[in-house]
């Protein structure tokens, strides 16, 4: 497989985009992750924290504490996968993790009224979508069976959809799979719901861990660059950095490649 898009020479060959491609041949299903793949949580949430948290923490900025939100994301679930807890959906978890971040400034929860803290934590079901998401994912609902493969819980998951007006078939991910990625089991479940073998299942993700763990069961990957995702000083993710099927500049180039 090719990992990118050009060679030394220029553009790549038709006969490499013939076998980038034809992986792709028998897949039915493409699964996405959504946060950073599909929508642009880092703005998304600054202004949402700007507008609910700036009459509540001295000097706060906003991208800054988005940030600092989204680091306590793995951590947190890290303790699901590990057992040390029990399954509990992201908003929980997204929850739990906006206290953390807010003692992380030296700001008492408690100080801040639970309806603000609970407004707050809804940013997340009001992400947008990356400029060619929407119509990126119209043309691959065309050919293919399009989900979420996300780590949000089916709610957070469905108000995203609704307010960005993404075409999922089906709403998928953690909750319905009971486990959060890279848990191998939240591909294996996932495939199995859609009444799928592995290799019909492509993963389609920004983010080069995502697509290691579900090339280990089996699945095809896709490879689509975002490489704002975490601002402009970002340094994961800019490159592929697997042997992955199709590595793509966004959603329109994914479709023009195997829509």
């Amino acid at each position: 497989m090719v990992s990118g898009r050009t060679d030394v020479d220029g553009p790549i060959h038709a006969d490499y985009r013939v076998t980038m491609t034809a992986a792709f041949d028998s897949v039915e299903a493409l699964v996405f992750d959504m946060f950073g793949t599909v929508v642009d949580w880092r703005s998304s949430v600054s202004v949402e924290v700007a507008v609910h948290l700036r009459d509540h923490v001295p000097d706060l900025v906003p991208l800054e504490f988005a940030d600092a939100w989204r680091a306590e994301y793995q951590p947190s679930m890290e303790r699901v996968r590990n057992g040390d807890r029990k399954f509990v959906r992201l908003d929980v978890l997204h929850r739990e993790n906006l206290e953390t971040a807010l003692r992380g400034l030296d700001v008492d929860p408690d100080s801040i009224p639970a309806t603000v803290l609970d407004e707050t934590n809804l940013a997340w079901h009001r992400l947008d979508p990356w400029p060619d998401a929407v119509a990126g994912l119209t043309r691959l609902k065309a050919r293919f069976i399009i989900a979420p493969l996300s780590n949000a819980n089916i709610r957070l998951a469905f108000d995203v959809a609704k307010r960005a007006g993404l075409p999922w078939d089906a709403i998928l991910g953690a909750e319905v799979a009971g486990a959060y990625k890279p848990d191998p089991d939240a591909y294996r479940r996932t495939a199995d719901i859609l009444g799928l073998e592995p290799q019909q299942v492509a993963m389609v993700a920004a983010h080069n861990s995502d697509l290691a763990a579900a090339q280990s069961l089996g699945l095809r990957t896709a490879f689509v660059r975002r490489p704002t995702e975490h601002g402009p000083d970002q340094t994961i993710d800019l490159e592929p950095t697997g042997d992955w099927d199709i590595v793509a500049e966004d959603f329109e180039d994914l479709a023009d490649q195997i829509g």
